[in-house]
């Protein structure tokens, strides 16, 4: 079953054997990536991967699980994340995606920080360089962890402040000064971070060119949205209903303004942001309610069961979407 498709090439749906493998116990669900071998890209982020994810290991970062290289086949075995990627549930549409309750996105921020954080932090500093919605894929119990590091990179040596390397990644996430002269800091990965944090708020993507003119490219005006209360309050995502704690949705868009910065000294540190969350996350206690509910309805909605959300690993639909 295919999961997913882009430049690198397919992922699929697949398991492996316990049993052949010389243990007990049932066949492990398991995410097999098939990069274009005849592509020179295909095969740097290949390489990339194994080195990466074959050497760090944190709970936020997808698990390797194996690779391999046979007759130009270039294939790598990742666990299975069973909610699929964090931007299908922001932007996918139809009766299968669901939105994902406050408390949830805020537990998701703070998993892709950290991780993130850890990269940073390293003996060995990574710089992500391809931060964005659909690279943080859920568990099934919404536990963030980063995905693909084919264009990640070592970051500076102790002497220098950034590393110069060829513009790549995703327009809409990358960092304004790397977009502009090609220099990669380790806070242009917090400058991503951000772009995402305004997507879980709002529920917008990053880059639409359906959007009005002059809105296309979501951090070059959400902005001003972001640092009045009042403004905040008409972006915010639809499909929360209104119910999140006021106080604290305006801590994440000052959050998010600090890390897109344009200007890399002046972001938060990810070590930073993590503590920040943290603190956010302490006042998401009592999810703000619709004035026009009354307290019988809101009682009501407290005593529902939480929402199933199906994952957008499934088989797709006869619009060709995946369920």
């Amino acid at each position: 079953m295919v999961l997913g498709e882009g430049g690198f090439g397919q992922v699929f749906k697949g398991w492996i054997d316990e049993k052949a493998l010389g243990k007990s116990g049932s066949a492990t669900l398991v995410a097999v990536k098939k990069l274009n071998s005849e592509s020179l890209q295909g095969f740097e982020e290949w390489q990339s991967e194994v080195n990466f994810l074959g050497r760090l290991s944190h709970p936020h970062l997808v698990r390797l699980l194996g690779y391999c290289w046979e007759d130009k086949e270039l294939l790598l075995v990742y666990e299975f994340m069973q909610k699929g990627s964090l931007e299908n549930h922001l932007f996918g549409r139809g009766s299968s995606v669901q939105s994902l309750e406050w408390n949830i996105r805020i537990k998701i921020a703070i998993g892709a920080a950290k991780g993130l954080s850890f990269l940073h932090s390293s003996d060995k500093k990574v710089i992500y360089r391809d931060f964005k919605a659909s690279n943080i894929l859920l568990d099934g119990s919404y536990t963030a962890k980063l995905s693909d590091f084919g264009l990640a990179k070592l970051g500076p040596s102790a002497s220098q402040s950034h590393v110069t390397t060829r513009v790549m990644g995703t327009y809409g996430y990358a960092a304004p000064e790397y977009v502009a002269t090609g220099h990669l800091y380790v806070k242009s990965d917090v400058y991503g971070f951000g772009v995402v944090l305004v997507e879980i708020l709002t529920g917008l993507r990053a880059l639409d060119p359906n959007r009005p003119s002059g809105q296309h490219n979501l951090s070059e005006w959400i902005k001003p949205y972001l640092s009045d209360r009042r403004k905040l309050k008409s972006i915010m995502d639809n499909r929360l209903e209104g119910k999140y704690p006021s106080k604290a949705a305006v801590r994440i868009a000052q959050l998010a303004l600090k890390c897109l910065e344009p200007e890399p000294k002046y972001r938060p540190s990810m070590k930073e942001v993590v503590e920040t969350l943290e603190q956010i996350e302490s006042i998401n206690d009592n999810p703000k309610e619709p004035r026009n509910r009354t307290a019988r309805q809101t009682t009501r909605r407290h005593r529902q069961q939480p929402l199933h959300h199906r994952s957008p690993l499934a088989p797709k639909n006869e619009t060709g979407r995946a369920n």
